[in-house]
């Protein structure tokens, strides 16, 4: 068993604390993050397509809460109770590993307790279930608007439930529920273990989704067809990126689970607006000097991917680094959209690789050169007293501050199996369940092409 190194969330509350109003309102906030989402890959698209991704965005949370209670919190959090000593979690200390029982403790890769959450039922575990509904609600989404046009409405609906349901709750395990990529850092010594304080994986893990059902449907576009003038509903994303702006305060603080003696709230929300800027920024600038005006859906996009990618390290980055994090986040979410849907004519369906999957990818990587050792003693067990032979070290990437130690390669290690893990995840996963819908798809419009000749 790991030592608890989170600040838990009181068993008992007082009379006057019955209903937790941090938990409840995070919650609130980070609940515009899925319909922000929405938006912003709506407003890149005609208006006959944005009604329908809009109202292809619709089941995600009824499938998600659903989903999530059925299978998803046990996955997620089955095994919590290995990992904090805490009587509320008594009942959760069943954590599924494929290796062997001398390798399980540390290199748990699902949950098992708490299907239905039966039996496990009380004021910490309501907690962390009310803090996943976004979470999990952005997950099912994502992959059902990569989808949107492409699969039958059933197939999208599925893969959206599945994603909910087994998708999203075994990596969120892997991240945050005491599974193996936090556990790097104590299994092979790479740094804190992979570092997401903001939750990014899961928007890289509907990029992943997103990219491959990109290149199995291979639905490719007019050349001239993609553009701002062809996109009517532009002040979409516009609304969609400040919506995520302020969902993204409470998407996060909410996790009950967050030791706030050692990270700073008012840093954490701070670094991810500047990010926020930063993207927003270099797309402002980046497409002015390749359009010759200002770019509204690249900058409104601009904004979202730089939030995306500062999530991650939001809680371990001096402000700075955060800017450079969104306008580099940027500067990819544009060599993207040029290389697929310029150059290959692919359509990315309002960018959801793009804006969200890549960013969160280099967000993810970022934590390894940029997280400066000044928050996160202790963070996934590691370093509690010392780092590196200083005391009060944290999470530290290439550009420690002063007076710490620099981390290298062994955080940017965590972070790259970590991301490319969860990457190829999503991409081999949804490539397997999704190619022989294609094929069949394909099948049935040549036959209809056959008989209508």
């Amino acid at each position: 068993m790991l030592v608890p190194y989170y600040t838990l969330i009181p068993s008992a509350m007082p009379e006057t604390q019955i209903i937790p109003m941090w938990s409840l309102l995070t919650t609130a906030l980070a609940l515009l993050i899925p319909l922000g989402a929405a938006l912003v890959v709506a407003g890149g698209r005609p208006n006959d397509e944005a009604r329908r991704v809009l109202l292809a965005s619709l089941p995600a949370f009824p499938l998600a809460a659903t989903a999530y209670l059925a299978v998803g919190f046990a996955l997620h959090y089955g095994g919590i109770g290995l990992q904090y000593d805490n009587p509320e979690f008594e009942a959760l200390v069943w954590e599924w590993t494929a290796l062997t029982q001398d390798w399980a403790a540390t290199w748990g890769m699902a949950g098992w307790a708490g299907f239905f959450m039966r039996d496990v039922q009380n004021a910490l575990t309501y907690a962390l279930f009310l803090s996943a509904l976004p979470f999990a609600t952005t997950a099912a989404m994502l992959p059902m608007l990569a989808l949107s046009g492409r699969a039958p409405t059933l197939i999208t609906v599925l893969f959206g439930l599945l994603t909910a349901a087994v998708g999203y709750p075994a990596v969120a395990n892997w991240v945050q529920g005491g599974g193996w990529l936090a556990n790097l850092g104590v299994n092979i010594a790479a740094g804190h273990g992979f570092v997401d304080v903001g939750g990014a994986f899961l928007f890289l893990l509907g990029g992943g989704a997103a990219l491959a059902a990109m290149f199995i449907f291979l639905d490719r576009r007019p050349a001239s067809d993609e553009s701002e003038a062809a996109a009517p509903g532009v002040w979409m994303s516009a609304l969609g990126a400040g919506l995520i702006l302020v969902g993204s305060i409470g998407w996060l603080l909410a996790w009950p689970l967050t030791n706030w003696e050692t990270l700073n709230a008012t840093r954490i929300a701070l670094n991810a607006w500047m990010a926020a800027a930063g993207g927003g920024l270099a797309a402002l600038v980046l497409g002015w000097l390749g359009l010759a005006r200002p770019a509204s859906l690249h900058t409104a996009r601009g904004v979202v991917a730089g939030c995306i990618a500062g999530m991650a390290g939001a809680a371990f980055v001096p402000l700075e680094m955060a800017l450079l994090i969104g306008a580099a986040a940027a500067a990819l979410m544009m060599l993207a959209i040029f290389l697929l849907e310029d150059r290959l004519r692919l359509q990315d369906q309002g960018g959801v690789f793009a804006t969200f999957g890549l960013p969160a990818g280099w967000g993810l990587l970022a934590v390894g050169l940029f997280a400066d050792g000044t928050a996160g003693v202790g963070f996934n067990g590691v370093g509690t007293e010392q780092y590196l032979g200083v005391v009060g070290q944290g999470v530290t990437g290439l550009f420690a501050a002063a007076g710490f130690a620099a981390d290298w390669p062994g955080q940017m290690q965590a972070q790259a199996v970590g991301a490319a893990a969860i990457f190829l995840l999503a991409f081999l996963a949804a490539s397997l369940l999704l190619s022989p819908i294609a094929l069949l798809l394909r099948g049935r419009a040549a036959k209809k092409e056959e008989e209508t000749k």
